[in-house]
């Protein structure tokens, strides 16, 4: 709007146009009295300074009095000279924004190396926690928003930042290095595969420990890239190849954790025929087979397709969404939306149930609506045997959705959890009082899977029975009620078999130390064998057997770990929601050598969930956008994002 086009209004001869345009002139003119020259304001353009004590408008040379401010002037324009208040108020907001954009430019105009370097880190710790690639450093939007904050920082290239991400990952990865250096207890590991959208394949591999401070630590050690054939040996071979880098000994490992593949089953026969570490095969998917497999009748098929179809027609249906949200509303009820399950996790059909029972009588009068449901198209209603169905299958289900949903933690243990979770989900099919034939059957199926594939209830002797090795060792379950009173005395037994065997191990170990130390290694001689005849028959005489004198040491061992063990298991069981960490780290001392056994078994997982969780990561950084990031970047920003002392859970 210009002031040129507004009605001209008059002033004695002169129009108040060109007043504004005599008083603008005359505020340039140089004129001795006080104007815009020596004032900042622009109401000086309209107004004349007298004597200090008064001024005269310009416009319409009404004097009034002046006492150092301006509220008086602008109120005069304001009232008096509307297209004069306009002109000065333009004129200032014009005078404000170029001053601030001076001082945005004079602001920051140079960045010292120190900030230059911080504001550097922050942009690559920006791209490892947020998973963004490296080329976002090269989009025009990011580099004017960081003109914006900061006009002196000028943006390393991509490759500055590739560099940068490799230097961090190769410092992260000798940290992790010395940290697993400095692990006196055995490890776990968990393993898992999976191929991106573009049928890249990789291998991810997670460690898990407990520290000298007795916290749970998990990371990550690989997500590494493989284009062989995923045969037994490449895999087995690709373990030991990640093992190599972090300088870990597989027979310092204890277990790993694993899917049911028959590839990956195999590759792990031989690395315990090689080494000697425990195969686990992962609780989740073995859960997952026990529930798929006892579900496998006709009658729940059916019902669960049609509560299949029944939540995909009103999901996809604008029309009936609306109404079920509608009649939430009127009812006061959770505006819950259904859910609908996927076919590759069972308990996606357990919540699809339960939602659905939920929601039970909204859906029905949601259906009942003819602009929902066409008139004749009844096909979608579930009829009431279907109904009481999908009652009792939730009811038979819970069990293994909170089984599933204890297994999967990763902030505390779980392979001690397992044998007395699967007790109590043997027990819990021990209730055949269902109406539905077909939940009876589901019972029957679901007791055999379990009996079948973990044999929860009967002690392996020749097993390793790390989960139960686990249970003993958890204090919260110290007095075995998951096993028979026989099983439970061989599993004690055994307990103190693997600690003896440990306790001399670590004694051989720390001889040998000693022994470098001073020298000895080299010039003692090993000892001398004796034959199974030699031992039979005794030795040949009496300066042999002074030669050879009995080792006092292993029978004091046996005794002390067989005291330490039977004042253990008579104590008493802590809570089930207490910390069993938290309880060794204040009994380590009265049970030194049960100690150091329960580091080794609490830490290992029941299931392979964290390899798998590596992989919601990598899908993350491997997206539609950037499928094709170079391999060693994935394993960079996904090595660098996991371990995090959040990532790994570590209290230090």
């Amino acid at each position: 709007m210009r002031i040129e086009n507004r009605p001209v209004l008059t002033t004695g001869n002169k129009s108040i146009n060109q007043k504004m345009a005599a008083a603008a002139g005359c505020s340039s003119s140089g004129s001795g009295e006080k104007n815009v020259t020596n004032k900042k304001s622009k109401f000086w353009e309209y107004f004349k300074l007298q004597d200090n004590k008064t001024v005269v408008c310009e416009l319409c040379e009404m004097e009034m009095s002046y006492r150092n401010r301006i509220n008086a002037m602008k109120k005069h324009l304001d009232r008096s000279h509307p297209e004069a208040s306009y002109e000065v108020e333009k004129a200032s907001n014009k005078q404000k924004s170029l001053e601030d954009c001076d001082q945005m430019k004079n602001k920051n105009t140079s960045c010292t190396p120190e900030e230059t370097a911080a504001l550097t880190q922050s942009i690559l710790s920006m791209i490892i926690k947020d998973m963004r690639p490296l080329a976002i450093v090269e989009g025009e939007g990011f580099k004017e928003m960081l003109t914006t904050f900061n006009q002196g920082y000028t943006l390393p290239s991509r490759c500055h930042f590739t560099s940068l991400m490799g230097e961090k990952f190769e410092t992260s990865v000798q940290k992790l290095q010395n940290k697993l250096k400095a692990v006196k207890s055995k490890i776990s590991l968990t393993i898992d595969a999976w191929t991106n959208m573009v049928t890249q394949a990789y291998l991810g591999v997670t460690c898990h420990f407990i520290d000298e401070k007795w916290n749970l630590v998990s990371c990550n050690l690989a997500t590494l890239q493989v284009d062989e054939r995923h045969t037994a040996e490449n895999i087995a071979s690709w373990v030991e190849k990640v093992a190599e880098k972090f300088h870990i000994s597989l027979n310092n490992v204890l277990a790993i954790v694993h899917d049911n593949a028959n590839n990956v089953v195999a590759a792990l026969h031989i690395l315990e025929e090689k080494f000697g570490v425990a195969s686990q095969q992962c609780a989740g998917h073995m859960l997952q087979l026990v529930v798929n497999h006892a579900m496998k009748d006709p009658t729940i098929d059916t019902t669960l397709s049609a509560a299949r179809g029944l939540v995909k027609h009103i999901k996809k249906s604008e029309t009936a969404s609306t109404k079920l949200k509608q009649n939430q509303q009127q009812m006061a009820k959770p505006e819950h939306n259904l859910i609908q399950d996927v076919a590759v996790r069972w308990n996606s059909s357990y919540y699809m149930v339960e939602r659905l029972l939920e929601q039970r009588w909204l859906v029905v009068a949601t259906l009942s609506d003819p602009e929902v449901t066409p008139c004749g198209k009844h096909d979608l209603y579930l009829k009431k045997d279907q109904w009481v169905l999908l009652r009792e299958l939730k009811k038979v289900l819970q069990p293994y959705e909170q089984a599933t949903v204890v297994l999967s933690g990763q902030s505390y243990f779980t392979a001690s959890v397992l044998p007395p979770l699967l007790k109590g989900l043997l027990k819990s099919t021990q209730d055949r009082s269902f109406e539905s034939a077909a939940v009876n059957l589901f019972q029957d199926h679901a007791e055999d899977e379990i009996l079948s594939k973990w044999h929860p209830e009967v002690f392996q002797e020749d097993g390793k029975n790390v989960p139960l090795l686990a249970a003993a060792l958890d204090p919260r379950f110290i007095k075995l009620k998951f096993l028979s009173q026989v099983d439970a005395l061989k599993l004690q037994a055994k307990l103190q078999s693997v600690a003896l065997h440990m306790k001399r191990e670590q004694r051989a170990l720390q001889q040998a130390v000693v022994g470098q130390e001073e020298g000895e290694a080299s010039v003692t001689p090993p000892p001398k064998g004796r034959s199974v005849l030699d031992t039979l028959l005794g030795l040949d005489s009496e300066e042999e057997d002074r030669k050879e004198p009995p080792d006092h040491q292993d029978d004091d061992d046996a005794l002390t770990v067989k005291k330490e063990a039977l004042m253990y298991f008579f104590e008493n069981p802590i809570p089930k929601d207490s910390d069993p960490l938290q309880w060794w780290r204040f009994n380590e001392a009265r049970f030194p050598t049960l100690a150091a056994l329960a580091k080794s078994y609490l830490a290992v997982p029941a299931t392979s969930m964290p390899s798998e969780r590596l992989f919601s990561v990598a899908g993350d950084i491997v997206n539609q956008k950037r499928a094709s990031l170079a391999a060693e970047h994935v394993e960079m920003l996904t090595f660098l994002h996991y371990n995090t002392p959040e990532q790994m859970h570590n209290t230090e």
